[in-house]
C-alpha cells in the first residue's frame, strides 16, 4: 500500500469514527453505560465473525497462548471504547472531540521518548498549530460552563490512543531479515478490547432499558463506526509513524462537531469553527509538505 493510499484510508476511518456523538443523539432511552455495553457487545460481535472468517480456530488459540503486547493494546482499546462513549453521554460532541484532539501531542511526545523517533519540523509545526486551535477551543468550551466530568472522562482516550498508536507502531516495524520472527498480529487486540468494554460496562447498565429502535442504531455504531474502521487503523498502523496517524485523527474533531452540527442540530460556537480552522489547516500543510518531500526524494 502506498503512503498516498493509506492517507485516504486514514481519512476514511476518521469519517467513519465521527458519527458517534450524532448517531447517540438519535437514542431513545439507552444512556450512558448501556449505550456503551451495547456499542462493544455489537462491535465484538462483529469483530469476532470477521476475525474469526479470516483466521478460523487459529484465531481462538493465539488468543490463549497470546504475548502481552497484544493484551496491552486490548486494555488500551478497551479504555478508548468505555471513554469515549461514557464522555460523550456527560457533555457535548464539540467538547470531547475537542479533548480526544490533544492526541497527536501525547502521540508525539510518546514515540520520541518510548520509540526515539525523529520528527520532521513540519510535523512538529502542524502538532504547534493544531494545538493552538484544540486550546482556542477547549478554553471556550470549558468557560461556557460545560460539565467537567465529561471532560475529565474524556481525556482517558488520548492518553490510551497515544499508549496504542505508540506499541501499535513498534510492533508494526518488524525486522529487516526475513529468517526471523514477523511483526506480532495486534488485529485480535481489537476484539479484546470490545469484550473487555462490554463484560466491564454490562452491570453498571443493567438494567438494560434500550428500545428495538436504540438497538438499531448502536448496532450502526458497533459494526460500522468501531469495528470496521478499528481493524484498518491497526492495518495502517503499520505504513503511518504514529505521530501521523493521530494527527490525520484530528480530522474526527472536523467531522464529528460538523455530523452533530446537521444531524443533532448541536451547533458548535465560533471560537469552535476558528479553532476547527487552524486544526484542519494544519493538516493539510503536513500532507502537502509530506508529499513535496517524498517527490523531491523520489
Amino acid at each position: 500500500m502506498t503512503h498516498r493510499r493509506a492517507v485516504a484510508l486514514m481519512v476514511l476511518v476518521t469519517l467513519m469514527w465521527s458519527i458517534a456523538g450524532v448517531v447517540t443523539r438519535q437514542l431513545d432511552s439507552a444512556r450512558s453505560f448501556e449505550v456503551t455495553f451495547w456499542r462493544s457487545l455489537f462491535n465484538a460481535a462483529a469483530l469476532a465473525a470477521t476475525l474469526g472468517a479470516m483466521r478460523g480456530a487459529a484465531l481462538w488459540r493465539g488468543l490463549r497462548r497470546a504475548p502481552w503486547p497484544l493484551w496491552a493494546s486490548g486494555l488500551c482499546w478497551t479504555v478508548m471504547f468505555t471513554a469515549f462513549m461514557v464522555a460523550i453521554t456527560l457533555t457535548s460532541v464539540a467538547n470531547v472531540l475537542v479533548t480526544m484532539a490533544i492526541g497527536p501531542l501525547v502521540t508525539a511526545l510518546f514515540a520520541r521518548l518510548f520509540l526515539r523517533h525523529r520528527l520532521p519540523a513540519r510535523t512538529w509545526a502542524a502538532i504547534a498549530a493544531a494545538g493552538v486551535g484544540i486550546a482556542w477551543m477547549f478554553g471556550r468550551e470549558a468557560a461556557a460552563g460545560l460539565s467537567l466530568t465529561g471532560t475529565l472522562v474524556a481525556l482517558a482516550v488520548p492518553l490510551a490512543a497515544a499508549t496504542n498508536w505508540t506499541l501499535l507502531q513498534h510492533i508494526g516495524h518488524g525486522p529487516g531479515d526475513p529468517d526471523e520472527a514477523a511483526p506480532q498480529d495486534m488485529l485480535p487486540a481489537v476484539l479484546i478490547g470490545a469484550v473487555l468494554s462490554a463484560l466491564l460496562t454490562l452491570p453498571l447498565a443493567w438494567p438494560l432499558q434500550a428500545s428495538g429502535h436504540d438497538l438499531g442504531w448502536l448496532a450502526l455504531l458497533g459494526v460500522v463506526q468501531l469495528a470496521i474502521p478499528c481493524l484498518l487503523v491497526v492495518r495502517l498502523s503499520r505504513i503511518l509513524p504514529a505521530p501521523e496517524i493521530a494527527l490525520l485523527g484530528l480530522l474526527e474533531v472536523l467531522f464529528g462537531v460538523a455530523w452533530a452540527w446537521l444531524g443533532a442540530d448541536e451547533r458548535p460556537g465560533t471560537a469552535a469553527l476558528q479553532g476547527g480552522v487552524l486544526v484542519l489547516g494544519a493538516l493539510l500543510v503536513n500532507e502537502a509538505l509530506a508529499l513535496r518531500a517524498r517527490r523531491v526524494a523520489g
